[in-house]
């Protein structure tokens, strides 16, 4: 019979311990912009380096020349 009351002890202290997190969470800020994260896989962050658009330029004016 203990044991039962000491595992309901502890599931009570894990219990409050997510519950405290969440109010954290909830107050960090977490849950405060739902879509952006859902659709952030689908815009594209990889944009062309200078260097890279300069060497494009080089070759396209280099062809042109010949």
């Amino acid at each position: 019979m203990s044991a039962i009351i000491v595992l309901i002890l502890i599931s009570i202290t894990v219990a409050l311990g997510f519950l405290i997190a969440f109010f954290w969470a909830v107050k960090d800020g977490q849950y405060d912009d739902e879509y952006t994260p859902s659709i952030r896989m689908l815009w594209d962050d990889n944009k062309p380096s200078k260097s890279k658009e300069k060497d494009k330029n080089l070759n396209a004016n280099t062809k042109k020349k010949q």
